[in-house]
C-alpha cells in the first residue's frame, strides 16, 4: 500500500510535468519570435517589457490573458510551426495578414478554443487547410485568401456554427465532396474566388440563405446560372460569378434580387443578349456583362439605371449603336463598350454624363467626328480610350479642358489634321497614344508641358518638321515612339535630359545628323531604334550605360566609326540590327557573352576581327547575319554550340580554313550561307539524320571533294548553291529522290563530270538548274513525268554536252532563262520554242553546232530580252518578224553587273509547291569585246547572231526594236545596205555589223545613236562620207570603219571631190551667177530711167503730161 509520502511525490512530479508542458504565454510568443529570426518589427517583445502594455500587436483582458495578436503587414518571415497554441487559451483574434509566413497551417491552431477571428491572408502558406479548424466553434471570421493553399476545401468548415465571414479566395483549392457540406445559415460573406473549383454551381451555397456577399469568380464552374439562386439567396447585395464557364441565358429570376447592387457575371459563355429586365433593377450600382458572347444590341432601357456607377459590356458580341438613352445615367463614372461591333457615331447626349471618369469604346466600328462637347462636359475624366475605330476629322482642341485626364488613346483611327497645341494643357496626362492615323504637321512644342507623361506614341502618321526642343522638359517620359513618319532634322540635344527614358523608337523617318553624344548616359534604356533614317557619325559611346539594352536597331543609316563598347556587357540583348552602315572596328570589342540574344544582323558594314569563343555562349541565337564585312580567320569548333541557330549568313567576308568537324550539329538550321569567302578543304561528314536545312549556299569558296553526302539527309532542302568551288565527280542519282523539295540546284564553275542523272527529272519543284562551266558530257536524258516542269532558269553553258536541242524543255512553259551555250549541241533550233516557252526572256544558244534557218516562230516570244545564237552554223535570212519582239521595243532598265545578293527567300504555295522569291540567277553576255556576267532580272535587251552564215539584207524591221542596247550581226554573209532608220535604236550601246557584204552609204541617222559606246562596221563594202555629229565624234578609232575602201571622213582620211561632185559645184555656181545678173539688171534699169527723168527736162515734161492726161480720162469715165 502506497504511503502518503509516495502520493505527495507523484503529485509533485505531475505538477512539474504540467509546468514543462504548458509554458507561459510570453515564453510561447518569444519562442515563436526566435523561430522567425528575431525580426526587427518585434523588437519590443522582450522579457524586460510587460507583454500586455508594451509588446507590439498584443492585447490582453483584465486578467492579463492575451486575447488579440494583430501583426498585419510587418514583413514577418517564417512558419507557424513554433507557435504554441496551447499557451494562448484566451486568444480571440489572430491577424497575420500581409506578411511572408510560409509552410503549412498547423492543425494545432484548433487548440485556440476562444478564437473568433483568424486572418492569415496574403502570405505564402501552402499545403491543405487543416480539417481541425472546423473544431473552432467560436470562429466568426476566417480569412485564408491569397496564399498557396491546395487540396479540397474541408467539409468540416461548413459546420462552424457561428461563422459569418469566410474568405478562401486566391488559392489552389479544388472541389470538395459537396454532398458532405452542411448549409451555412450564419454566413453573410462567402468568397471562393480564384481557385480550381469546377462542375456545377455548389449546392451548399444555395442553402446558405443569409449570404449577402458571394464571390466565386475566376474558377471553372460551368452549367447555367441556377434559376433558384434569387429565391434562395434573397439577401444578396454583391454577386460575382465572373470568369467561369457559365452558359445559357441570363436568368430572368435575377430581377427578384431587390437588394442586389453589384452584378458581375462577365467573362463566361452566356448567350441570348442583354435582357431588358436589367433596366428595372434600379438599385444596381455595378453591372458587368462583358466577355460573354451575348450578341444583340444595347437595350435603351439600361438608361433607367439612375444609381449605376459602373457599366461593363465590353467584348460581348454586340452589334448596335450607342443608345442616346445612356446619356440619362447621371451617376455613371465608368463605361466600357470596347471590343464589340458598335456602329454609328458617339451620340451628343453622352455629354450629360458629367461624372464620367473612365470611358472605353475601343475596337468598334464607330465613325464620324469625336464630339467636342464631351470634353467640355466631363470635367472628372481620367481615362479616354477610343482607339481602333474609324473616327475621322480633327482631334478636338477642347480636349485641353479635361485637365484631370491621365490616359488618352486615339490610335488606329482615321484622324487627320495637326496635333492640337491645346494638349499641352493636360498637365496630369501620363499616357498619350495617337499612333496609326493620318495626322500631319509638326509635333507641337506645347507638348513639352506634359511633365507627368510617361508614354508618347505618335508612330505611323504623316508628321513633318523637326522634333521640338521642348521634348527635353518631359522629364517623366519613359516611352518615346515616333516611328514611320516624315520627321526631319537632327535629334535635339535636349533628349539627354530625359532621365527616365527606357524606350526610344524613331525608325522610318527622314532624320539626319548625329545622335547627341551623351544620349544614354546614366539611363537604363531597354529599346532603341534609329533604323531607316539618314543619321551619320558615331553612335553615342554610353548608349547602353545601364546595361539593360534588349532591342537595338540602327540599320540602314550612315553611321560610321566603332560600335559602343558597352554593348559587350549588355547581357540582356535580345534583338540587334546594325546592317547597312559603315561601322568599323573589331567585332570582339563590341560583342561578348549574350545568353538571351536571339537576332543579330551586322551585315553590310566594314567590321573586322575574328569569331571569338564568346560567341559559343550566345546559345539562344536563332538568326546571325554577319555577311558583307571583313571578318576573317577560322571558325572554331566551339561555334557549334549555337544549336538554336535557324539562319546563319557569313557570306562575303574573309573567312578561311576548313569547317570544324562538328559543323552539321546545327539541327535547327534552315538557312546557311557561307558563300564568297576563302573556306577550303572537304566538307565535314555528317552523322546527323534529318537536318532541317532549307537553303545551303557555299558558292565562291575553295571547297573540294565529291558531291557532299550531307545533302542526302536534308530532305527539306529548297536551295543548294555550290557554285565556283572545286567539287568534282558525278552528281549522285539520289539528288533526284532524297531531296524532293529542291527548287534551286546551282553547281556552276566546279569540276563535276559525267552525265546528268535522269533522276533529276523527279524534282517536280525545280525552278533553277545551273550546271554551267563544268566538265559534263553526253546527252541530256531528263524527261519530266506527266509533263510537269517547273523550270524557270536552265543553265548548261560551258560543258561538253552533245545531241539535239533538249526535247524535255518543251514542257517547261514557265522557263524564263535558257542558256545552253558553249556545248556541242547540233541540229536545227526547234520551232516549238516560240509557242511552248511563252515566258522566255533570255535565249542563249551560242557556240554550238546548230544549223538551218532561224525559226521565225521565235518572234512570238513577247517577253524575250536577250537572243544570243552566235557562233553556230545557222543559214538563211534574219526573220523579218523579229520586228515583233515586244519586249525589245521598250526601254527596259540599265543592265547591272552581277553582285552578291542576300540569301533568297521562299514560300509554300497553297497547292503545296515551293516558290523561290529571289535568286541571283545570271547570264553571260559577250559584251564590248569580252564575255561578262550579268543578272538576268535587270532587263537587258540585245541580239547577237554573229559568227553564222546568215545572208540577204538586214531587215528594216529590226529598227522597230527601240529598246535594244546591243546588236551584233558580225561575221555573216549579210548584204544590201544598212537600214536607213538605224538611228531609231536610240538606246543602242553596242553595234557590230563587221565582216559582212554590206554596201551603200552609212545612213546619216546613225548619228542619232547618242548612247553608242562601241561601233564596228569594218570589213564590208560601204562607201561615201562617214556621218558626223553627236556620239560618233567620240569614236576615234579608224579601225571600226576599216576595210571599206569607199569610206572617207572622220576618223578616216578627209573626202576628195569627185568628177560628179565638180560638175555639181559648177552647176551651183552657174545658177548663182544667173541670179546675181538678174538682180543687177533690175537695179541698173531703175536708176537709168529715174536719172533720165531727173536730169532731162523735156523727158520729164513729156512724162508728167502723160500722167495728167491719164488722170483726166479716168475722171471723165466716172
Amino acid at each position: 500500500m502506497a504511503t502518503p509520502a509516495v502520493y505527495a511525490l507523484l503529485l509533485l512530479v505531475l505538477l512539474t510535468a504540467t509546468a514543462v508542458a504548458a509554458p507561459s504565454q510570453d515564453d510561447a510568443l518569444l519562442a515563436w519570435k526566435a523561430s522567425l529570426g528575431h525580426p526587427a518589427a518585434l523588437s519590443s517583445w522582450t522579457k524586460a517589457t510587460p507583454v500586455c502594455s508594451s509588446w507590439l500587436g498584443v492585447a490582453c483582458d483584465a486578467s492579463g490573458n492575451i486575447t488579440s495578436l494583430r501583426l498585419r503587414g510587418l514583413g514577418l518571415t517564417g512558419t507557424l510551426d513554433a507557435l504554441d497554441a496551447s499557451a494562448l487559451p484566451g486568444l480571440a483574434a489572430l491577424d497575420l495578414n500581409n506578411n511572408n509566413i510560409n509552410g503549412t497551417i498547423p492543425a494545432s491552431l484548433s487548440r485556440l478554443r476562444s478564437l473568433a477571428a483568424l486572418d492569415l491572408g496574403s502570405n505564402w502558406l501552402n499545403g491543405s487547410i487543416p480539417p481541425q479548424l472546423g473544431d473552432l466553434s467560436g470562429l466568426v471570421d476566417l480569412r485564408l485568401y491569397n496564399n498557396n493553399l491546395a487540396g479540397d476545401i474541408p467539409h468540416q468548415l461548413s459546420r462552424l456554427p457561428r461563422i459569418v465571414h469566410l474568405d478562401l479566395g486566391s488559392n489552389y483549392l479544388t472541389n470538395p465532396d459537396y454532398r458532405r457540406f452542411s448549409p451555412m445559415p450564419t454566413v453573410t460573406f462567402l468568397s471562393l474566388y480564384l481557385n480550381y473549383l469546377n462542375g456545377s454551381f455548389p449546392e451548399f451555397i444555395l442553402k446558405s440563405s443569409n449570404v449577402a456577399y458571394l464571390d466565386v469568380s475566376q474558377n471553372f464552374i460551368s452549367g447555367p446560372i441556377p434559376d433558384s439562386l434569387p429565391e434562395n439567396l434573397r439577401n444578396l447585395m454583391y454577386l460575382n460569378l465572373s470568369m467561369n464557364t457559365f452558359s445559357g441565358r441570363i436568368p430572368r429570376s435575377l430581377s427578384k434580387l431587390g437588394k442586389l447592387q453589384d452584378l458581375r457575371i462577365a467573362d463566361n459563355k452566356l448567350t441570348g443578349g442583354i435582357p431588358e429586365f436589367l433596366g428595372s433593377m434600379s438599385q444596381l450600382r455595378v453591372l458587368e456583362l462583358g466577355g460573354n458572347p451575348l450578341g444583340g444590341s444595347i437595350p435603351p432601357v439600361l438608361g433607367r439605371l439612375q444609381m449605376l456607377h459602373r457599366l461593363d459590356i465590353r467584348n460581348a458580341g454586340l452589334v448596335s449603336i450607342i443608345p442616346p438613352e445612356l446619356g440619362n445615367l447621371d451617376n455613371v463614372n465608368y463605361v466600357d463598350l470596347s471590343m464589340n461591333q458598335v456602329i454609328g457615331v458617339l451620340p451628343p447626349e453622352l455629354a450629360r454624363l458629367r461624372k464620367m471618369q473612365a470611358f472605353g469604346i475601343s475596337s468598334n466600328k464607330l465613325a464620324g467626328q469625336i464630339p467636342p462637347a464631351i470634353f467640355t462636359s466631363w470635367p472628372e475624366l481620367i481615362i479616354f480610350q477610343g482607339q481602333n475605330n474609324s473616327f475621322s476629322g480633327k482631334i478636338p482642341p477642347e480636349l485641353g479642358n479635361v485637365t484631370k485626364l491621365e490616359i488618352l488613346y486615339l490610335f488606329l483611327n482615321n484622324l487627320t489634321g495637326s496635333i492640337p497645341a491645346e494638349l499641352g494643357k493636360l498637365l496630369s496626362l501620363e499616357q498619350l497614344d495617337l499612333s496609326v492615323n493620318y495626322l500631319t504637321g509638326p509635333i507641337p512644342s506645347s507638348i513639352g508641358n506634359l511633365k507627368q507623361l510617361t508614354r508618347l506614341a505618335l508612330f505611323f502618321n504623316q508628321l513633318t518638321s523637326t522634333i521640338p526642343l521642348e521634348i527635353g522638359n518631359m522629364t517623366a517620359l519613359q516611352v518615346f515612339d515616333v516611328n514611320t513618319n516624315s520627321l526631319e532634322g537632327e535629334l535635339p540635344a535636349t533628349f539627354t535630359l530625359l532621365r527616365n527614358l527606357q524606350y526610344l523608337s524613331m525608325f522610318d523617318n527622314n532624320l539626319n545628323g548625329t545622335i547627341p553624344p551623351d544620349l544614354g548616359k546614366g539611363l537604363s534604356l531597354t529599346d532603341v531604334s534609329f533604323a531607316n533614317n539618314s543619321f551619320s557619325g558615331e553612335l553615342p559611346r554610353r548608349l547602353c550605360d545601364g546595361l539593360t539594352l534588349q532591342n537595338f536597331t540602327a540599320n540602314h543609316n550612315n553611321f560610321s566609326g566603332r560600335l559602343p563598347s558597352c554593348l559587350k556587357n549588355c547581357t540582356e540583348l535580345f534583338r540587334v540590327r546594325l546592317e547597312g552602315n559603315h561601322f568599323t572596328g573589331d567585332i570582339s570589342e563590341a560583342f561578348g557573352v549574350h545568353p538571351i540574344l536571339d537576332y543579330l544582323d551586322i551585315s553590310g558594314n566594314q567590321l573586322t576581327g575574328k569569331l571569338s569563343s564568346d560567341w559559343s555562349e550566345c546559345t539562344n541565337l536563332t538568326r546571325l547575319h554577319m555577311n558583307d564585312n571583313r571578318i576573317s580567320g577560322n571558325i572554331d569548333a566551339t561555334f557549334c554550340r549555337l544549336t538554336s541557330l535557324h539562319n546563319l549568313d557569313l557570306s562575303n567576308n574573309q573567312f578561311t580554313g576548313e569547317l570544324p568537324s562538328c559543323w552539321w550539329k546545327f539541327k535547327s538550321m534552315w538557312l546557311m550561307d557561307l558563300s564568297n569567302n576563302g573556306f577550303s578543304g572537304e566538307l565535314p561528314i555528317s552523322t546527323s539524320l534529318g537536318l532541317k536545312l532549307q537553303s545551303l549556299r557555299l558558292a565562291n569558296n575553295s571547297f573540294l571533294g565529291v558531291f557532299p553526302s550531307v545533302i542526302e539527309t536534308c530532305r527539306s532542302l529548297v536551295i543548294l548553291d555550290l557554285g565556283n568551288n572545286m567539287f568534282f565527280g558525278d552528281i549522285p542519282s539520289w539528288v533526284g529522290t532524297s531531296v524532293p523539295l529542291l527548287t534551286v540546284l546551282s553547281l556552276p564553275s566546279n569540276n563535276f563530270s559525267g552525265v546528268v542523272p535522269p533522276e533529276l527529272s523527279q524534282l517536280s519543284n525545280l525552278q533553277v538548274l545551273d550546271l554551267s562551266s563544268n566538265s559534263f558530257s553526253g546527252e541530256i536524258l531528263m524527261a519530266m513525268p506527266n509533263h510537269n516542269c517547273s523550270l524557270e532558269s536552265f543553265h548548261l553553258a560551258g560543258n561538253s554536252f552533245v545531241g539535239a536541242f533538249p526535247p524535255f524543255l518543251q514542257d517547261c512553259n514557265s522557263l524564263v532563262t535558257l542558256d545552253i551555250g558553249n556545248n556541242r549541241f547540233f541540229g536545227s533550233v526547234p520551232t516549238w520554242i516560240g509557242s511552248q516557252l511563252p515566258s522566255l526572256k533570255i535565249l542563249r544558244l551560242r557556240s554550238n553546232n546548230f544549223s538551218g534557218d532561224i525559226p521565225m516562230e521565235l518572234s512570238r516570244l513577247s517577253q524575250l530580252q536577250l537572243l544570243d545564237m552566235a557562233n553556230n552554223s545557222l543559214t538563211g535570212s534574219i526573220p523579218v518578224a523579229f520586228g515583233n519582239l515586244t519586249s525589245m521595243r521598250h526601254n527596259l532598265p540599265q543592265l547591272v553587273r552581277l553582285t552578291p545578293v542576300s540569301s533568297p527567300s521562299f514560300q509554300i504555295t497553297p497547292d503545296g509547291r515551293v516558290r523561290v522569291d529571289e535568286f541571283s540567277d545570271r547570264v553571260n553576255i559577250s559584251w564590248k569585246g569580252r564575255e561578262q556576267t550579268f543578272q538576268k532580272s535587270i532587263g537587258l535587251t540585245g541580239i547577237d547572231l554573229s559568227g553564222n552564215q546568215l545572208a540577204e539584207n538586214i531587215p528594216e524591221e529590226l529598227t522597230y526594236l527601240e529598246g535594244l542596247r546591243f546588236l551584233n550581226l558580225s561575221r555573216n554573209d549579210l548584204s544590201g545596205s544598212i537600214p536607213e532608220k538605224i538611228g531609231s535604236l536610240v538606246l543602242l550601246d553596242f553595234l557590230d555589223l563587221s565582216c559582212n557584204e554590206l554596201s551603200g552609204t552609212i545612213p546619216p541617222s546613225i548619228s542619232n545613236l547618242r548612247s553608242l559606246g562601241v561601233l564596228n562596221l569594218s570589213d564590208n563594202r560601204l562607201r561615201g562620207r562617214i556621218p558626223t555629229g553627236n556620239q560618233l565624234q567620240t569614236l576615234v578609232d579608224p579601225s571600226i570603219y576599216g576595210n571599206n575602201p569607199g569610206l572617207c571622213g572622220f576618223p578616216l582620211n578627209p573626202c576628195e571631190p569627185t568628177l560628179d561632185q565638180g560638175a555639181e559645184v559648177r552647176k551651183e555656181l552657174g545658177d548663182l551667177g544667173l541670179w546675181y545678173s538678174v538682180i543687177l539688171g533690175v537695179v541698173f534699169g531703175f536708176w537709168l530711167w529715174f536719172g533720165a527723168l531727173f536730169f532731162l527736162e523735156p523727158w520729164r515734161y513729156s512724162f508728167l503730161c502723160f500722167v495728167d492726161g491719164l488722170g483726166r480720162k479716168i475722171d471723165a469715165r466716172r
